[in-house]
């Protein structure tokens, strides 16, 4: 059993940045591919970023490319999302997520992810 912790969400003005971070139990956090998704009133839970297990590699979605940054810190079973840039549109609760069996280096599909946080809600306003 994983447990994970989102943390970090809030109020920002367009423009403003934020850190979210996800907490994760298990003594082999080195080995899960993380990802940050994101639900926004009404619409469907989409993709945010991933990272592989060795935190080389990264994936984001289109809309959020040169304004948010995944990493991991394997020392604290810790992932983040560092949001800079804010706009209105990337208000949303905010998801990380774990894949723990299997290995797949990063992934954009909410399907191949197996433990999820509790969400943080984060609001830009304009």
């Amino acid at each position: 059993q994983v447990q994970l912790v989102d943390s970090g969400g809030g109020l920002v003005q367009a423009g403003g940045s934020l850190r979210l971070s996800c907490a994760a139990s298990g003594r082999t956090f080195s080995a899960y591919t993380m990802g940050w998704f994101r639900q926004a009133p009404g619409k469907e839970r989409e993709f945010v970023a991933a990272v592989s297990s060795s935190g080389r590699s990264t994936n984001y979605a289109d809309s959020v490319k040169g304004r948010f940054t995944i990493s991991r810190d394997s020392a604290k079973n810790t992932v983040y999302l560092q949001m800079n840039s804010l706009k209105p549109e990337d208000t949303a609760v905010y998801y990380c997520a774990a894949r723990v069996f299997g290995y797949v280096r990063t992934s954009a599909r909410s399907d191949d992810y197996d433990y999820w946080g509790q969400g943080t809600q984060v609001t830009v306003s304009s």
